[in-house]
């Protein structure tokens, strides 16, 4: 079975200059890029390390990274 998906933009990405953010699953790893860079490469995680951040950013654990 193929679970390979297209590329995603983030909702948050306005698409006007702003960051863009995409994701993808690609051979059993979750993959994030830089749209306006793709060549620039890609961030893999496994499905379980995905998990872990996407719960972190909704606790907001990271938030204190964006205090000035």
């Amino acid at each position: 079975m193929n679970d390979d998906t297209a590329w995603m933009m983030s909702s948050r990405s306005t698409g006007n200059g702003g960051s863009c953010v995409e994701a993808r699953r690609c051979a059993g790893l979750i993959e994030v890029r830089n749209s306006k860079s793709p060549e620039a490469g890609t961030v893999r995680f496994t499905t379980e390390e995905w998990d872990s951040f996407l719960d972190g950013a909704k606790k907001g654990e990271f938030d204190k990274l964006l205090a000035g």
